[in-house]
């Protein structure tokens, strides 16, 4: 059965975007991925962004998501930081909620501990998601430092 993913990642800068672009076509060519969730392509333009409409709905439909989804996939870089605060909100939420994270981190910072601990997959690229098994969800611990 194709499995459901929420794509967790910043996409504020144009590096961040091409990341999470790179995820997104790898996702949609798994063969046992069906539907991915990803924020960026759900920004709810009814609304005046960061507005406070904006800001309910999205929080809104973003749990929903995590919710319905059968795992999360997300990407750690962010700009020499050792995560994203809203990556960081979505990995803990899932990990609470005992939905599998694999984790995919390409720069060379170190991660937080919190993140290293909870993920069920490390993963060092976008491409090597291509070759997970997503029916086996093999643990891959995180092989760095850690913050």
């Amino acid at each position: 059965m194709a499995k459901r993913v929420y794509l967790a990642g910043p996409f504020f800068s144009k590096t961040q975007v091409a990341q999470v672009e790179r995820l997104e076509k790898v996702l949609a060519e798994h063969p046992q991925i069906g539907d991915v969730f990803s924020p960026r392509k759900h920004q709810h333009e009814e609304f005046e962004m960061f507005s406070p409409e904006w800001q309910k709905v999205t929080y809104a439909s973003d749990v929903q998501a995590i919710d319905d989804c059968d795992l999360v996939v997300a990407l750690s870089d962010f700009d020499g930081a050792d995560a994203d605060s809203g990556t960081a909100w979505e990995l803990g939420y899932a990990y609470a909620k005992k939905i599998p994270v694999i984790v995919i981190k390409e720069d060379d910072v170190t991660l937080n501990l919190m993140i290293a601990q909870a993920l069920t997959a490390y993963l060092h690229s976008v491409e090597d998601v291509a070759d997970y098994d997503f029916e086996k969800l093999e643990k891959i611990p995180y092989d760095g430092a850690v913050v």
